[in-house]
């Protein structure tokens, strides 16, 4: 049995609620991919150069990125060959294949929830450029955990853009937990000290540390995270447990870039997508995972405190290929 009949299988045996998230976070993106899909079966007949050539440029408007499209199609091309496929929708089948197989087998496994230390504060380091709505998936990763039973702390670390404090100060408010601020403009490094320390004293389950989003210069900030996370180890060892970073599906290949950016800077544990239900384009999730070898661990499917779900692959790729077959 081939991976997309068995995904389709696999599917029905999944929570029905998650499911319908992917379906209406990924309908514009389904919408977009498969549509063209369709039209281009319909096109031909039989598969010909054209066609692949026609395939190739769809995945690249579906932003799965050149170097991953060119890898997908030469095998499907010579999956297609070896056995003698010519009809369309085979090779739609076979494309959904090897887009599961090449997601599964690049860098890491794949881990979703956050991995808690055995003692003492788990520290969570938050990155990402400004407007990728990092504040936001702060506050909903502490409304999940919170819901676990965790007693969390947030640490207001980006003290260099005007408001950022202030709108992680509400969440706190509306969420009813705690958090440590600093003035505007003081050294990051010193707040998430501060916040360390009452973690600590306050026995906190699970510490989420904001921090700067500023990508101009990229010595700055690879010097501000380190320091940044010298400071934290001093006083919580081993810390920080986890670093994501928190990248808007809407920006695209450009995405992509800022985490290849970032990773530069600091060790990446994961990566967050938000806002996948506005975009059309889909398949940044499949370049990240290829270009960096990062899995994506959580991903934004509304606005709801509750539409940050773990990343499942089956349903990403049910909810990007499959998901509303009866429209």
């Amino acid at each position: 049995m081939g991976l997309f009949k068995f995904l389709k299988e696999k599917i029905l045996k999944k929570d029905k609620t998650v499911q319908d998230k992917y379906v209406t976070g990924l309908d514009k993106s389904r919408k977009n991919f498969t549509s063209k899909l369709k039209s281009l079966s319909k096109k031909y007949q039989k598969i010909n150069e054209e066609y692949f050539e026609e395939l190739e440029q769809i995945l690249i408007e579906a932003d799965v990125g050149v170097n991953l499209t060119m890898e997908v199609i030469d095998q499907v091309r010579d999956e297609a060959t070896t056995k003698g496929i010519t009809n369309p929708d085979e090779i739609n089948e076979l494309l959904v294949d090897k887009m599961f197989v090449s997601y599964a087998q690049q860098g890491e496994n794949i881990v979703n929830e956050i991995q808690f230390a055995k003692e003492g504060p788990t520290v969570l380091l938050v990155v990402g450029v400004n407007g990728v709505g990092k504040t936001t998936t702060i506050a909903k990763l502490a409304y999940r955990y919170q819901k676990q039973g965790k007693k969390v702390l947030l640490i207001a670390g980006d003290t260099f853009r005007a408001g950022a404090t202030e709108q992680l100060t509400i969440w706190a408010q509306r969420l009813g937990c705690e958090i440590v601020t600093g003035k505007e403009n003081q050294d990051p490094a010193s707040v998430a000290y501060d916040g360390c320390v009452k973690a600590k004293k306050d026995h906190i389950d699970l510490v989420i540390c904001d921090t700067a989003g500023r990508l101009q210069n990229k010595a700055n900030l690879m010097n501000e995270l380190a320091k940044m996370k010298r400071v934290i180890a001093k006083e919580i060892p081993s810390a920080p447990h986890e670093i994501f970073l928190i990248i808007d599906a809407n920006t695209g290949q450009n995405g992509v870039i800022q985490a290849k950016a970032f990773k530069e800077c600091t060790s990446l544990t994961g990566v967050v997508i938000t806002k996948m239900d506005g975009t059309s384009k889909g398949g940044i999730i499949l370049a990240i995972r290829d270009e960096l070898g990062v899995p994506v661990r959580f991903i934004g499917l509304g606005e709801k405190m509750e539409d940050l779900e773990e990343f499942d692959l089956d349903q990403y790729l049910y909810g990007l290929c499959l998901g509303g077959e009866e429209e």
